[in-house]
């Protein structure tokens, strides 16, 4: 990547970044910005718009009018009140507010806009809606579990469905970082490490939100792709931190989901809070401007994070909030998250000729045409109705799609001797953990418009499954970090009364989320202490892991005979759970991070480089890439899950062998259910480049599909390779594909041999 510490002070500073800016090809984007033609009375509008009203357009706030949820999230000013803000919005000084209280508080803002305010620009409505609204859907890593593209769809219609009820227009989602470093909290809200699986969900969320019928449509709501860009690649996994990576490394690992969100049609997107290589990501021309506008042709909004313009101070790349202002819009950042800076700020820089007219007008016209393209100027209320907001939410239907998506999450990770499923008569069970009971650590982290009060609980859901709700116990045993006194000897004894112990265990929800790093991503002592009481009793125990990212499992809960990944399943995270507990359905769920031996691993990611030493297959082996203590390969890799099924890889066919560099090969495998059980098996089909130009990781995945066995049931999975599944970023930053011999393998992880073999690029 270029210095662009040196072009930006270079291009940005002193009077001449006016005439820089109008004699570059920059001035080619205020007709690519305009992509979508605005109205003509919405263009006029423009004309008549004071400088102070334009900046207006470009200032998004959080609502004064929110819920606790709100804002805990993003607390807002004590001096910010409803009224103060209907006053900005009377005096177009707001284009719209964030994570606001519903349809009335919209429909009271909306009427001062169109009614009291001079050029009456209908206003904007906004909110973080990540993973559902009122019904509340797994996590968006956890759903990434199921490799279901259309469930992710599903989830996110719904999710859609009920904010538009309560007036929302725009949502701050998908998040499509890919994040490979497990201490990073903020992980729970991405698909996971890998690039082909994060495009899939990136594009799956970006279809749902916004529907099949079109921005105009009542119950869509516009998808935001974030965080424009490697916000997951901080240091050390620590959120906001530095990141410093390549430009191949940003092409080839980072960049993928953005392109393919704004291919399905995310209409935005938001700058991250990061740096990279030294100049921060919201006042970064060659992100913002060079790759984003000029390279692919972006032309829709780009959004700051909450108060990313004024973080630059503090980064040290703007002395004030002046500068802060000039330079992240100048870079491309059109409308501003909290700060304030562009309507105190640009009437100013336009005034000296600091900030051109034309870039401001250029900015408005995005906002503008959002606002068009959301039906906004043809029907300023057609996403707030109070009597919809009462009628779309928390409906049987999203109810049920909750319970499915909770289920389709969960990872099995071992099942010694087929303790389950669990029979539903004749067994006492007894519920251990922190997790098993009451109306807390069900949904999650990042949901503004949910709680925890309306989901259903563990001890709920197993009731409800069994025969015998009087068979089953529950007892807490400890908190999340600390002993609960008596907690464990309360625990052992309901361990030894009953015939099989669900321990439930893990992160709370606030161990995950933005700014919930963590040193050690193991379980928490307290809770270590009581697994190794309850197993020390003998009985038959199934761990379920309630986490929010991959963690390290260590004794004694390894002992467990069997363990399930259960994240935060939302608001039917009890029945999913007891769903796949006892056999209604069958766990197919796949890893979408890798499960590291040690916190000391991170970060730890499938894909990783052979390096000129790798350890040779059997034991450890000295000087080579490997730690002291244990390999350079996961406990769990990515793409691991197990299922009810028996299931054998046989029989690979690679066509013959050899692929020309414009052809194709088609590949094929057998996979065999030998059970008694139907299973669904998510087949993966992963290559390594053997000797490339550029360094190639060990596997890469690049297909993978959904398989439904009947038990005894046996079938040929095929896939057909393309040249660009072989492509990488060449030396010179840009896709190529070389000729030579390539490893594939069909199997049930990336780790895992499968069926494999070679092939010929010709």
């Amino acid at each position: 990547m270029e210095d662009i510490r040196i072009s930006r002070r270079a291009l940005m500073m002193g009077a001449g970044a006016v005439a820089a800016w109008q004699a570059s090809p920059a001035r080619a984007l205020l007709t690519q910005g305009n992509a979508t033609a605005l109205p003509a009375s919405v263009e006029a509008l423009i004309g008549q718009m004071t400088v102070e009203e334009k900046a207006g357009q470009l200032t998004l706030m959080a609502a004064a009018w929110a819920g606790g949820a709100a804002n805990a999230l993003n607390p807002i000013g004590a001096t910010a009140t409803f009224d103060e803000q209907l006053a900005q919005v009377r005096g177009g000084k707001l284009t719209g507010v964030f994570n606001g209280n519903g349809a009335e508080m919209a429909r009271r803002m909306q009427t001062v806009a169109v009614r009291e305010a001079r050029l009456k620009v209908p206003l904007l409505f906004a909110a973080d809606v990540i993973h559902g609204f009122r019904t509340v859907f797994p996590m968006p890593l956890a759903e990434a579990g199921s490799f279901d593209p259309d469930l992710a769809e599903r989830t996110a219609r719904a999710a859609a469905v009920e904010a538009s009820a309560a007036g929302i227009d725009w949502t701050f989602a998908p998040m499509v970082d890919i994040a490979r470093d497990a201490r990073w909290g903020r992980g729970i809200e991405g698909a996971g490490e890998d690039i082909l699986l994060g495009k899939v969900m990136a594009e799956a969320r970006v279809r749902g939100f916004q529907g099949r019928r079109g921005l105009m449509a009542d119950d869509a709501v516009a998808a935001c792709a974030k965080h424009f860009a490697a916000y997951g690649a901080g240091e050390g996994g620590l959120d906001y931190n530095t990141v410093d990576v390549s430009e191949r490394t940003l092409r080839e690992t980072y960049f993928p989901p953005f392109q393919t969100a704004f291919a399905a049609g995310a209409p935005t997107t938001m700058a991250s809070f990061n740096e990279l290589s030294g100049v921060p990501a919201t006042a970064n021309p060659w992100l913002l401007d060079t790759v984003l506008r000029k390279e692919w042709g972006f032309s829709g909004l780009v959004v700051s994070d909450y108060t990313g313009d004024e973080e630059l101070i503090a980064h040290g790349f703007a002395a004030d909030a002046r500068e802060a202002t000039k330079l992240a819009f100048m870079a491309g950042v059109d409308m501003s998250m909290q700060s304030g800076f562009y309507l105190t700020h640009l009437p100013d820089l336009v005034a000296k000729g600091e900030v051109p007219m034309a870039r401001l007008d250029q900015a408005v016209r995005r906002v503008l045409a959002m606002k068009v393209q959301l039906g906004l100027f043809d029907n300023p209320f057609r996403r707030i109705d109070p009597r919809r907001e009462k009628t779309r939410v928390r409906t049987p239907e999203h109810l049920k799609l909750s319970r499915e998506a909770g289920a389709k999450s969960i990872v099995m990770l071992k099942n010694d001797g087929d303790l389950l499923p669990l029979p539903k008569t004749g067994k006492r069970i007894a519920l251990i953990g922190p997790f098993v009971q009451g109306q807390r650590e069900l949904i999650g982290t990042w949901n503004v418009y949910g709680s925890d009060a309306e989901a259903v609980d563990l001890l709920t859901g197993v009731r409800a499954a069994v025969a015998d709700p009087a068979l089953v116990s529950a007892v807490d045993g400890s908190g999340i970090t600390d002993p609960i006194p008596g907690g464990i000897d309360a625990a052992v004894r309901a361990a030894a009364v009953a015939d099989i112990v669900v321990l439930a265990i893990g992160e709370s929800q606030r161990m995950s989320g933005e700014a919930q790093s963590r040193t050690d991503i193991g379980v928490p002592q307290a809770q270590l202490d009581l697994a190794q009481a309850v197993l020390a009793t003998g009985k038959p125990t199934v761990v379920l892991l309630r986490n929010g990212r991959a963690m390290v499992l260590a004794k004694p809960v390894l002992d467990a005979r069997a363990i399930l990944v259960t994240w935060f399943l939302g608001s039917q995270s009890g029945p999913a759970t007891a769903d796949i507990l006892f056999g209604d359905m069958s766990p197919s769920a796949r890893l979408p991070v890798s499960f590291p031996y040690a916190t000391g691993q991170s970060p730890y990611y499938y894909a990783h480089k052979t390096t000129g030493r790798p350890n040779p297959p059997g034991p450890l082996a000295e000087y080579k890439a490997r730690y002291r203590e244990g390999p350079n390969a996961a406990l769990f890799p990515f793409g691991h899950g197990l299922t009810y099924g028996r299931i054998a890889y046989s029989d690979l066919d690679l066509g013959g062998g050899r692929m020309a560099l414009d052809g194709t090969l088609t590949v094929r495998a057998r996979v065999t259910n030998s059970g008694t059980r139907a299973a669904t098996e998510v087949v993966q089909l992963y290559i390594h480049d053997v000797a490339a130009s550029i360094t190639r990781p060990v596997r890469e995945l690049k297909a993978y599909q959904r398989v439904a066995l009947a038990p005894g049931e046996s079938k040929l999975v095929t896939f057909t390779l393309k040249p660009a599944d072989l492509a990488f970023i060449g030396t010179a930053n840009r896709p190529v594909t070389e000729p030579g011999s390539f490893r594939l393998w069909i199997a049930p992880s990336a780790e895992a041999e499968g069926v494999n073999g070679s092939f010929t690029v010709a």
